[in-house]
């Protein structure tokens, strides 16, 4: 029988407790969830281009915005040590979060 006590000490010793990752694991976190978002509006983007409902100008910002979004994501994966198939994490039989890089 396992006690509680035996239990918690076996998640401490599972869970990597490492200050030096710290700062690079909550950067990995908050890319992950800009990466989604970015993604998610980049596909709203294209749909909407796609019924037609931005005019040239509104297609244009948006386009600019979304390169921009594009860049700084890789500047900060740069900084971090970091890949776009880092932010992407494996959600077991669901698969993965992000759509994978062609």
């Amino acid at each position: 029988m396992t006690t509680p006590r035996s239990s918690s000490n076996a998640i401490a010793q599972r869970w990597e407790t490492d200050p030096e990752s710290v700062e690079r694991d909550l950067m990995k976190l908050v890319l992950t969830i800009v990466e989604l978002l970015r993604q998610l509006m980049e596909r709203t983007a294209l749909h909407r281009v796609d019924q037609g409902d931005l005019s040239e100008d509104q297609e244009e910002r948006v386009g600019m915005t979304l390169m921009i979004l594009q860049e700084r994501m890789t500047e900060l994966c740069e900084r971090y040590d970091l890949t776009l198939d880092d932010l992407n994490l494996d959600l077991g039989p669901l698969g993965s979060l992000l759509p994978r890089q062609e």
